[in-house]
This record gives structure tokens, sequence and C-alpha cells, in this order.
């Protein structure tokens, strides 16, 4: 109102505002003037602009048009000009129509005259070059005019192609004339002054007229917006009838001026009230008096009828006429009703606040229980207990009912050895008690007097007794429910001195428990997905180690408490007594990773059965990991183009591999696997070990004095990450006793450790006893170096050398020539006799005359034949090529194809593997000579067809 009345005066004829100022305000855009005035400058300037905008399409046209007839008169008079169908029929027509041509479009003002040949072929053009050349479109031979409009770079151009026709009818060539359309839009820029000029007037005029009518509606609507005014009435209504507040207005003599809606209703007043004085209005003498007396007053609590009203007094101080104040009235009747039970809510609001801290720090079911029963006592009950499903502590689904039973797992405000049941102990529920009515329905139940109540004694009559001998007289049965399902009850008790629980207390108990059966679910949920991956893990990692004479093995395995991860180990027996050692980790915790795990681990022993190097294995275990990533980002619908590469920051940082915690790099990388491995050969032939990695940490080395070595092995990046990079080797020689140590990378590094520091630990426990076994070294590093809470997976796998005995091993080497076979067959036969071994000469005679047979016809040199006696005999035959033999079955009528069936007949096992200077063929027997199980065609038949082995 006050800026109304300022605005009134700010407008009377004696304002001293600048002329300037005034036609500002008048032409302000938030006045309804200015929106006029805008309005009007608008259409002006719409009208102008399509006036102009019509003026150039009007002259555009009238341009295209001109120029379609000049192209046309052009064309035709040029065509039928004396001596134009002579030229063209002259011998050379160029020389002829060029100049006529020429002279042409610079008498007409045409851009181009061409003369051309029915073919399109030009006879006459602008640009030398262009004469003699085919034009782009063939032109039309019907014998018509044909105009056309196309664009250039200079702008839209129109042609006219006219026929000149010989006097037998025939065409005999073609005029086209082009004429660009923008020479005929000067008409256009002449007129545009005057239509300018004009629009000005008509803005000037527009203008005048505006600020004219302005003024008008500025001086009845004060200036204002429509908006303001809406505004100002919406607010002047919610104020006096929205309001949860009495309001009245009252003038300097008494006299009620205004009154609103609740003012109305607390002080009781008639219809009439307004224009009466505040004093016949049958108020209290003290607060009429304070009404009219003008005196400000805040907060003044005065009786009306059975209300308490806090006034509020205020003096209305306008620029312009009568003074007067104004009233507000609150009714304060309920303020210290309300202000008890603000109390208490607010009590239970920071009881529900510190339940969101205290309940559900740890996914424990038996520690989250206890954690409810603190929350509550003694701030809402004396005693709580809570008891939980049996299904709910091993992780399964509980199937709630009448008789079920209950396991307590805590109880708060009573000694422990005091109770009817203490934690631990079993409770089977009986139907109809307190217990069995919330298992049942799934509902809180209220007990407000035990004393009077009978149900609940019928859980346990002697137990009750001594329940209210305590001096407790009240219950709240509340069911731990999450997701649907019922894990069990939380039981609050209460005694006499806090008072019955009431109705308002079940729904503050709900939600309290509510709080806590998330917990315990989630908990439960937990237990349930983590003894599955521990099932899952342990199923997936050997069980037991195979057997084999070249190391003595002892491994651990550790899952970490957050959860089962991806590590794994593995011992796997190779041809020719050597045995390979794996350690590999999967980044990540969970069903997940185990299955991963799985994946490859299975990977590696089908790699190794093809006996392939380290560094090979793990270019296709890489390989492998890479396949992984992208099923899986396309699964989940990532895409494949958001892999990373051996140079990404965020998948090696530094340049070293596992430098992030809970596994090796990568960890956070959406769509990679993240994975690494450590992949070793150990030959009991000489004790040297050849060794690989992908982003693995490397071994330790225990010498046999004990000296502890981290032997340099070249680093590749994790498994998924490698790309082009090629995995490179390390060879060790390790001496009979020494100890190789391989683990991963949660041994030496968590989130307290750096991993520098847990290589000096680890190197520490290794050194501390040379003469441990492998179990005892594992015993040893653990007990050293494992935290208290494992973070990430921990394996590891200590591995003490043997080597044969150089007396079990004989190798020849074999000239090429057929002859020679006899000569080291004999020399194998007589070794295997010094052995003990007379039962396998026969197979192994027939096995080397086969192999030595197919190496001297098929193979290069060298060629070697070595045997090795340790759990069975090993024949192996190697020469300087890659060529590998296959097993085919052959033909009744094949003369041969027969040799390597009788070998696979006659030998455990045998295969190929691939060394750097060509293969090596192997089979193994048993020591006791004795064959396997022959097929549906046995060895003995083949030889029958065959006939007897060749002395060679």
């Amino acid at each position: 109102m006050r800026e109304f009345f300022r605005r009134e005066r700010d407008d009377s004829p004696g304002s001293s505002r600048s002329p300037g100022r005034h036609l500002h305000s008048l032409l302000a855009t938030h006045s309804v003037a200015g929106q006029v005035f805008v309005l009007q400058l608008a259409l002006t300037v719409l009208l102008v602009v399509a006036a102009v905008v019509a003026l150039f399409f009007q002259s555009e046209r009238a341009g295209t048009q001109e120029a379609r007839q000049r192209s046309a008169v052009g064309a035709e008079t040029f065509a039928h000009a004396p001596g134009t169908l002579a030229a063209m029929q002259s011998a050379d027509p160029t020389a002829r129509l060029q100049p006529a041509a020429e002279a042409a479009r610079k008498a007409s003002g045409a851009d181009l005259i061409v003369a051309l040949r029915p073919d399109g072929i030009r006879w006459t053009h602008t640009d030398p070059r262009l004469i003699g050349k085919p034009v782009t479109r063939r032109p039309p031979l019907d014998g018509k005019a044909h105009t056309a409009t196309f664009t250039t770079s200079v702008g839209p151009a129109v042609s006219t192609t006219v026929p000149v026709r010989a006097e037998n009818g025939s065409i005999a060539g073609l005029v086209s004339v082009a004429i660009r359309v923008h020479q005929a839009d000067e008409w256009t820029v002449r007129q545009l002054p005057l239509l300018l000029g004009s629009a000005a007037a008509a803005l000037l005029l527009v203008t005048g007229g505006a600020a004219w009518v302005s003024n008008r509606l500025r001086r009845q609507t004060h200036g204002l917006h429509p908006a303001e005014m809406r505004r100002m009435y919406d607010h002047h209504d919610a104020v006096l009838h929205a309001v949860r507040e009495g309001v009245l207005i009252i003038s300097s003599g008494g006299v009620l001026l205004l009154a609103n809606d609740e003012a109305r209703r607390l002080l009781e007043l008639p219809a009439d009230a307004e224009r009466r004085p505040v004093a016949d209005l049958g108020l209290t003498a003290r607060l009429s008096t304070l009404l009219t007396s003008g005196r400000p007053a805040t907060d003044e609590v005065h009786l009306a009828g059975d209300r308490l009203l806090a006034v509020n007094v205020r003096p209305t101080a306008p620029r312009s006429g009568p003074a007067g104040t104004v009233v507000t009235l609150r009714d304060t009747t309920e303020l210290r009703a309300l202000a008890g039970r603000a109390g208490v809510a607010q009590e239970r609001l920071k009881m529900i606040y510190d339940a969101g801290l205290r309940i559900g720090t740890t996914l424990d079911v038996g520690r989250t229980a206890e954690e409810l029963a603190a929350v509550a006592v003694p701030r809402f009950a004396d005693v709580v207990t809570v008891e939980l499903l049996e299904p709910v502590l091993h992780g399964d689904e509980p199937a709630a009912g009448a008789n079920a039973v209950l396991r307590r797992m805590a109880i708060r405000g009573l000694p422990e050895e005091s109770a009817t049941y203490r934690v631990g102990e079993a409770l089977a529920v009986v139907a109809g008690t307190p217990m069995g009515q919330v298992l049942a329905s799934g509902r809180p139940v209220l007990v407000a007097d035990l004393r009077t109540a009978d149900e609940w004694r019928r859980q346990d009559v002697a137990g009750t007794e001594r329940v209210l001998e305590r001096g407790i007289r009240s219950l709240i049965a509340v069911p731990l429910q999450a997701r649907g399902v019922i894990l069990g009850l939380a039981n609050f008790w209460r005694a006499e001195a806090l008072g019955r629980f009431e109705e308002e207390d079940m729904t503050f108990a709900e939600e309290l428990t509510a709080r806590a059966a998330v917990a315990i679910d989630n908990a439960r949920r937990y237990s349930r997905e983590h003894t599955t991956a521990v099932t899952l893990q342990r199923s997936l990692l050997p069980q037991t180690l195979p057997e084999q004479s070249a190391l003595e093995v002892a491994h651990r395995y550790l899952p970490a408490h957050a959860g089962v991860g991806g590590d794994w180990f593995d011992v796997i027996p190779l041809p020719g007594c050597r045995v390979a050692l794996v350690v590999g980790d999967v980044v990540g915790h969970g069903l997940h990773a185990a299955a991963t795990m799985g994946r490859l681990r299975t990977a590696v022993h089908n790699f190794s059965a093809l006996d392939l190097p380290p560094d090979e294995l793990l270019g296709h275990l890489d390989e492998l990991v890479s396949h992984i990533d992208t099923d899986e980002a396309r699964a989940a619908g990532l895409g494949t183009g958001d892999g990373g590469g051996p140079g990404d920051e965020g998948l090696w940082p530094g340049g070293v591999p596992g430098d992030t915690d809970g596994g090796p790099a990568g960890a956070g990388r959406t769509g990679i696997t993240g994975a690494t491995c450590l992949y070793a050969i150990y030959d009991p032939v000489g004790g040297r070990t050849t060794l690989a990695r992908a982003g693995h940490p490397g071994p330790a080395v225990i010498g046999p004095d004990g000296t502890v070595s981290f032997p340099e092995v070249p680093v590749s990046p994790p498994l998924g990450l490698g790309g082009s990079l090629p995995v490179e080797t390390a060879e060790l020689t390790l001496s009979e006793g020494s100890r190789l140590v391989l683990y991963t990378d949660g041994l030496v590094e968590n989130r307290d450790r750096a991993i520098d520091t847990g290589l000096e630990l680890l190197r520490t426990a290794l050194a501390a006893g040379a003469d441990r076994t492998p179990e005892q070294t594992c015993a040893a590093v653990l007990e050293a170096m494992l935290p208290d809470h494992p973070s990430d997976d921990i394996a590891l796998l200590v591995a003490r050398t043997r080597l044969l005995d150089p007396a079990r091993v004989a190798d020849w080497e074999v000239t090429s020539d057929p002859a020679a076979v006899a000569p080291v067959r004999a020399a194998c036969l007589d070794m295997l006799e010094s052995w003990g071994l007379t039962a396998a000469q026969f197979t192994t005679e027939l096995i080397l005359s086969e192999l030595l047979t197919n190496a001297i016809r098929y193979g290069a040199q060298p060629i070697r034949v070595r045997l090795l006696y340790d759990r069975s005999l090993i024949c192996e035959v190697s020469d300087g090529t890659s060529a590998s033999p296959h097993l085919r079955r052959a033909a009744t009528t094949d003369e041969g194809g027969r040799g390597l069936f009788l070998v696979a007949q006659f030998a455990q096992r045998w295969g190929t593997r691939y060394t750097p200077g060509g293969k090596v063929i192997w089979t193994e027997q048993s020591l006791d000579g004795s064959r396997p199980d022959t097929g549906p065609e046995s060895a003995d038949d083949v030889l029958d067809q065959w006939g007897d082995v060749p002395e060679l």
C-alpha cells in the first residue's frame, strides 16, 4: 500500500520528476502502457519487414522472368541470324561462329552464348579451353526451345537452348544463351531508400502515438504491471483470509476497520463488527485497552473466552492518510501440551538418528541384534530381547510360523544369568502367545498390563512369574521384517517407573525395529552369498595336489573378511617329469570373481595340456581375458570401445602392475576383468625353471643355505591389457633343496602397508629358518604377515625342488640314417635292463622304432633320444622340424599310417611339445610293462594286419 501511495504522489501534477525519467517510466515494459507501446512497435516493424521481403521476392521474380525472356530472345535471334546455319554447316564452324557469338554476347549483355553440335560438342564459348568439349548434359533434340534455371558460383542464372534446323528439317546445331538473374535486381536496390524512409516515418508516428496512449494508461494504472496488480490483490486476500493467525486493522480512533476470518473465530466477533468501536465488541477490558492504546506489544498473553491468545500490536505510519494499528492474534491454548509432546518427539527422533548410526555397523547378525537392544535401553524400554529364526543365522530364507523355533541373540537391561533364556538358547514359540501372534500375522502386539494378561504366560509359566517379580508390567512384541520376510522379533519390556506402553509407542517401536531388520537381512544375505562364494571357490581350487617327484609343495589360501575373492593357485604335472606352478589373482570379490577364477584356472589347465611355454601360455590367457571382457561388456550394454590399453594410467598406475588395494591394477575399470598370473615350469633334469608373469608380483627364492632373493622376472601388463606387447620369460637354475615361493599381492600389500614394506617383511619371514619344510614355511609366513582383518584374498605356494638322479637319465644322438635306429634301440634296451625294467623292453622297442623312423624319414637334425626313469618310463625323440605327427586310422589296403596308432595303444600317454629348435615327441609307459586298455581295434589286431615290426 505504501508503494501505491508513493506512486500516486509521484504521479501528481506537482511532481518534480524529470521529463526524461517520466518518458522512461511511460515506456517501461513492466507497465501496461509500456506493453502497449512494445506491441505497436513490434507490429510496425513486422509490417516493414514484410514489405521489404515482399518487395525482394517480387523483384527477384521479375528479375528471373526478365532473364528468361532475354535469354529466349537472345537464343532465337542468334539461332536465326543470317549466316548462323551456313556457319554451322561449314568445314570450320568455330572459326565463323566464335567471333559472331562474342560480338552478339557483348552487344546484348548476355553472360554466355554457346553454339553446340547436335551431340553436345561446343563450337563456341567465352572460355576457349572449353571449345571442342562436350557439355555436362546432352542437349535436347526434340526441336523445341528449352529454358532452364540453374545456380552458379556467382548466383542464379537462366539458360535457353534453341535448335537450328537445316533446310531438310534436321537439326544442324543448337544455340544456348545464359543470363545471370542478379543483373535484374537493380530496381530493388533503387526502391529500398524510399521504403526505408517510409518505414522510419511510420515508426516515428507510432512512437509518438504510443507515448501519448502510454501516458493516459499510466495515469490510470499508476505504472503497475498487470501481474503486480494481481499479486497485490492475491497477497491482500492471503493475508486476511488464508493465514492461520487473526489479523485486525484498527484506526487511531479505536474503530475496527478490518478483521479476517481467523480473528473473527478467535474473538467470536459479530458479523457487523467492522466499522464499530473496539470497546463495543465485548472483549475483556485488558485486551480492549491494549488494542485501542496504539502501544506496541509482542506475544502478550490475554484471555479471550476460554482461549489464551498471544497478541502482537504494531502501529502503521503511512506517509499520507490516517494512522492506525495492525494486530495479530495466535491461539496458544495447547502450547504447553504441544511443548511436552514435542520434547518426546524430539527425543525419539534423536533415538532414530542414533539407531541409523549405531545399528548395522557390521555384516554380523548377532552384532546387529545387540546394537538394536543397546539403542532402546534405557531410553525407550527397561529390557529388550531379540530373537531370530534359526535359518537366518545360516543365511537361509526363513519360514515364520506359530510353531517356529527362535534363537535368542541379544538381551539388554538385566544380567544374562538371571534371564529366562540366555543368549544362544532356542525358544520354541507357542501358538497364541504374543510371540506366536507376531510371527503368524507379521504385526506388532501390545500387552499393556502383563499382570492381567494370560496369553503370554503360556510361553513359560515359571519364567513369566519371575518377570513380574522384577517389576516388568508392559510388553511390545515387534516382528523383525524386511523385504516382506519375517526374520525374528524384538521384545520391548517396561517396568512401572517408565509407565506402560501405549498405542503410539508401537509406531515408534516398529520404526526402530525396521531399521534393524534391514541391517539383519543385509547381514543374512551377505552370509548366504559369502557361504555360496566360498563353497564355489573351494570347489574350484585344487582339492588335492597331484602326485609328482619334482617338487615338494605346500599351499595356503585365505579368503578376505570382506568376501571371497578370485585368487587361485595350481600345481600341474607336465611331460618329461616337469611341473608347472601357477598363482593368479582376479580383481574383486564375490561370486563373479570366483566364477572368473574358475574359468581362468580351467583355461590354464587346457593350455598346459598343450605343453606351451610360459610366455605363449600367458599370451593365450591374455587373449581369453580380452574375450571375457568383450562378452561381458556386450551383455551389460557397455559396448566394446571403452577397453583400456597398456598405457591406460587408470589400469596400470605408474607402470607398476598390482599397485592398487585389493588386487591388481584395473579394479575400478568398467568392463575390465582385471587379472594377473605368474606361471613357472620347473624341470628336475638340471633344475632349470622358466617363469613369466602378467601384472603379478614376482617370486621369492630361498637357497639351500637360507638366503632369500627376489629374482628379476620381466613384467608384462595384467591379463586383458597386453595387446600387442610380447610376454618375456626368465630362466633360473635352482639347486636341489631350494624353495620357490609364489604368492598373491594380498600377502604383501594392503591399505595400511605399502608393497615395499610387505616385501621386506616377507624376506625376513622367509630367512628365519633355512631347514623348514614347505608346510612350516607357509605357517611361518602367514603368522608373521597375516593382518587381523585381511582386505584381500591370500594365496601362497611354497615348492622345494628335487633333482632327478642323473643315473636315471640317458640320451643319445641319432644320425639321419635308417641304419642308426638299430644301435640306438639296442642301447636303450640295455639301459632298461640296467634299470630293471625288462618288462617294458618290448613296448619301448616298438615305440622307439616308430618314433625314430619317423624322425629320420620326415625330420631334420639334430635328432636325439632321451629316456627318463621316474614314476613312469618316459621316452622322448626330438628333431629339428616343427611338423607335428597326427594319429589316423589306416585303411586295410594302406601300406603305412599304423605307427602312431601302435604308439598310442602301447603308451599310457603320448604327445608333442615344441621347442625353439624343433619339437619333442614323448611317451609315458607304466614301469611294469603293462599296456593300457585297448579299444575296439587293439594293437594286436594291427600287428596281425601289419606283420612283424621291421628290423632297421
